[in-house]
């Protein structure tokens, strides 16, 4: 994998885990680490954000091997 997959994929581990959290707990890590919705909880959301729509393409991948 290249070092872009190993980024996208641990942005969506913590994307899943927070989620997970908010789901079964009510617990959002990202704002009680980073405020609610500061610059930098929206930038770490976008970046979640990119990071699983950018893991969509692993499905092609995964395709051609």
């Amino acid at each position: 994998m290249k070092t872009v997959d190993y980024i996208a994929l641990c942005l969506v581990i913590i994307g899943a885990i927070n989620w997970g959290l908010i789901g079964f707990l009510g617990f959002d890590l990202v704002r009680v680490i980073f405020g609610d919705m500061t610059i930098v909880s929206r930038i770490i959301y976008a970046l979640v954000g990119i990071a699983g729509l950018y893991a969509l393409s692993y499905f092609g991948r995964l395709r051609s091997e």
